[in-house]
């Protein structure tokens, strides 16, 4: 069974960030043993248990990382977040507006961060 959740998540993964990234991450940061293992837990428990869940929509789990990610100040996640969120239909200016709507929540220093962060990655999104 986990094998299976394994196979699906490792689907998943690549349907949310496109398989040319998926790719360029597996070749750049999953080759080390240890990074190895973790893909194998996140593939399986993440990706082939929680993404795949009933319930919400891919679009709508792809803003709630996006926004988790921002307003715990995860700039990396943020990034990779940022590409689920436009394969799955966001645009830019939803997801900037999103980023701004949190200001009066978890405060401007971290909205501008993940902003600067949101605008890195629209332009190397365009430049693919």
């Amino acid at each position: 069974m986990a094998d299976d959740r394994r196979a699906q998540g490792r689907a998943m993964r690549r349907k949310l960030m496109g398989d040319a990234y998926a790719d360029k991450l597996d070749k750049n940061v999953y080759q080390h043993p240890i990074m190895e293992k973790f893909a194998a837990y996140t593939q399986e428990a993440i990706f082939g248990s929680l993404w795949t869940r009933p319930g919400l929509d891919l679009k709508t789990r792809a803003l709630i990382c996006v926004i988790s990610d921002a307003a715990q100040g995860r700039d990396p996640e943020l990034k990779l977040h940022l590409r689920f969120a436009l394969n799955q239909g966001w645009t830019e200016d939803e997801l900037s507006e999103a980023l701004l709507h949190l200001a009066g929540y978890v405060g401007a220093p971290l909205v501008r961060e993940a902003l600067l962060t949101a605008i890195e990655t629209f332009k190397e999104v365009a430049a693919e």
